[in-house]
């Protein structure tokens, strides 16, 4: 008995750790992603992988959750089901000021930034068989918008609206998870699909090597988008990712940045370890996703519409980035 209770003594010991704060045992926060075949997976796959590697100094486990995007992580976070999220930043920015889903609910006030971390392309991918070469094309097609909970579904909506089309009566659409949607086209079962997303895409890959041919279809009345709503910006869609694809020419195209986000009640301590592992390890997570490759330090508290979270403006303010 003497020796177990030894041994229980030096296990509960073991748990016990120092980083300016003591926390009694390892603890444990979730970052909510998305789709496996997106971006915002590996992302929290990648955030993880660093913030991990000191998990016995810092007594900080992260553990990833993949969901079906932006909205439920907002809505998980806000629940204190989530600590942290990715996030598009429009979505951000409807959650903060009580917009789109969060209308009814009123502005999530709880909502907190961490940083930006990649720019997000709003993508049409259509088959070539179909005759659509840009979003005005889509009036009678069988369309994939995205799945209720997904940031992308508004900008999908938004992009049929620049092109005068009413997505409840100028075309079928279709309301699937983007990791499904290559499937279905391959399968002729839709004509196209929006998928909002960095690139390189697993999805748009699965998409545009099979044996139904497709191109990656242009987006009109983008400068009508970026008047109406400040977290759009343009960016173009390298179509080098995608030898597969029928395109001569780069997309050019409209979108948002994929953003970090938590609540005001998740501790600083939690929020500044995470920020400062990112950041003090940033050439290494850099490398962690081809979509990090234009990242900068600066770049990546741009797109932040929540205020900014006490523990990660601490790490900011003692680097001279704030």
């Amino acid at each position: 008995m003497k020796y177990l209770t030894a041994l229980l003594a030096i296990l509960s010991m073991t748990t016990i750790l120092f980083t300016g704060t003591t926390f009694a045992r390892s603890t444990f926060v979730t970052i909510g992603t998305g789709g496996i075949t997106g971006v915002y997976y590996p992302t929290g796959g990648a955030i993880a992988k660093i913030v991990n590697k000191k998990k016995v100094k810092n007594g900080l486990r992260t553990l990833v959750d993949s969901t079906s995007g932006s909205v439920f992580n907002v809505n998980a976070i806000m629940a204190g089901d989530l600590e942290f999220g990715v996030v598009q930043s429009d979505r951000q920015f409807q959650a903060i000021n009580g917009m789109a889903e969060w209308k009814t609910k009123g502005p999530q006030t709880d909502l907190r930034a961490v940083f930006s971390i990649y720019p997000e392309a709003v993508t049409l991918v259509a088959a070539a068989d179909a005759g659509i070469s840009s979003s005005k094309d889509l009036r009678g097609k069988k369309v994939n918008i995205g799945n209720p909970g997904s940031g992308q579904r508004q900008n999908a909506i938004d992009a049929l609206t620049a092109a005068a089309l009413n997505y409840e009566i100028d075309l079928t659409a279709e309301s699937i998870k983007a990791s499904e949607a290559a499937g279905l086209l391959q399968d002729n079962r839709i004509d196209a699909f929006f998928y909002t997303v960095g690139h390189p895409s697993g999805a748009i890959k699965e998409a545009t090597s099979g044996a139904r041919k497709v191109v990656i279809a242009e987006i009109t009345g983008i400068e009508g988008l970026l008047e109406k709503f400040p977290y759009y910006t343009r960016t173009t869609i390298p179509i080098a990712l995608y030898p597969g694809a029928l395109n001569k020419h780069d997309v050019k195209t409209f979108g948002v940045k994929a953003t970090l986000v938590t609540s005001a009640k998740v501790p600083d301590d939690i929020v500044y370890i995470i920020t400062k592992e990112i950041f003090d390890n940033f050439e290494e997570f850099k490398k962690l996703h081809p979509a990090y490759a234009q990242l900068t330090k600066e770049n990546m508290l741009t797109g932040l519409s929540a205020p900014i979270h006490p523990g990660a403006m601490k790490y900011y303010r003692e680097v001279g980035l704030k």
